[in-house]
């Protein structure tokens, strides 16, 4: 869904606004984000030694999984247009419920909790994401997310 105002997008709350497009968790990714993040656990990098641990293979890190919602969140452009910033504002409750095998395909699904404003064209958006892993019963994470969004609408729209 695309929105035109932060009115409008307020119209709805509760409601799934965006489902990402299928993302595959490939080892290479995996090995960046741990070099990246100083983090080699072998359960993540370790292939031939992942084979004999809880899941038989290398895993995404959670906060690997994590860190996606922002190109999942880019991706689907729920956000109104022009923004001047967003900030990461915080995280309310976040669950890693299923392990992300490498190989694996994952996708984000969006719902609209609440768009609160705090300062002239200026909003709080929360939004509970669910990444599901393709093929599995149970999502990956569901992570409560808030954002600060700063708006350059143009006089009489917000």
């Amino acid at each position: 869904m695309k929105f035109r105002t932060f009115e409008e997008l307020a119209a709805h709350v509760d409601e799934e606004i965006a489902v990402s497009d299928w993302l595959l968790i490939t080892q290479a990714r995996v090995n960046d984000f741990a070099r990246t993040t100083d983090d080699p656990d072998w359960m993540h990098v370790d292939e031939e030694r992942a084979k004999n641990g809880p899941v038989g293979q290398t895993i995404a890190q959670g906060f690997l999984t994590l860190a996606l919602l922002l190109p999942f969140t880019h991706q689907c452009g729920y956000l109104p247009q022009p923004i001047d910033y967003a900030f990461n504002y915080g995280l309310n409750r976040v669950r890693w419920l299923t392990p992300v095998k490498v190989g694996s395909r994952i996708r984000n699904h969006t719902v609209l909790k609440s768009v609160t404003p705090r300062a002239p064209g200026e909003f709080l958006v929360t939004t509970v994401n669910t990444v599901e892993i393709e093929k599995e019963a149970r999502p990956a994470m569901v992570a409560e997310w808030i954002g600060l969004v700063k708006c350059s609408a143009p006089p009489g729209r917000t």
